[in-house]
């Protein structure tokens, strides 16, 4: 049974290395994701499980860390399918029905530290997915 895997950046590149920290917290989201992809490699290996990585945009842009994450999924030999999500949904909404339309066994998601004021009036996509999701779900913090 497949495991879900979400958190790349929603950010494109810049002149500053591929990464950008803008008011949206590209570079923290860009590690989120980082550390999830890893630690769902490390779970995809326990489980004998391929990874479905959920990366979700709103707008045209293709993501900045989809083809880097997709080269690291193919070097570790792991079963993978990426899907980019571009639709008027929240990206909670996207991984939470992708996760559900491929039966996820486990879905990975990465935190950052956000603001009290930022989780007031933005809300929370890492909340709605740990009290929404069907399946387990394993919230990796950058770091640990």
């Amino acid at each position: 049974m497949p495991a879900g895997a979400r958190g790349i950046p929603r950010s494109p590149p810049s002149s500053r290395g591929g990464r950008r920290d803008d008011d949206r917290g590209g570079v923290r989201r860009q590690a989120g994701g980082e550390a999830a992809l890893g630690r769902a490699l490390e779970e995809a290996a326990l489980r004998d499980a391929r990874i479905v990585l959920v990366s979700s945009t709103r707008g045209d842009h293709v993501e900045a860390g989809v083809d880097a994450a997709r080269a690291r999924l193919e070097a570790a030999g792991v079963p993978h399918e990426v899907r980019v999500s571009t639709s008027a949904f929240d990206p909670a909404e996207d991984l939470l029905g992708i996760a559900e339309e491929v039966d996820a066994d486990l879905i990975v998601i990465g935190l950052r530290r956000r603001t009290p004021v930022g989780k007031l009036l933005l809300g929370s996509n890492a909340q709605r997915i740990l009290l929404d999701a069907h399946a387990p779900v394993l919230a990796v913090k950058v770091g640990a």
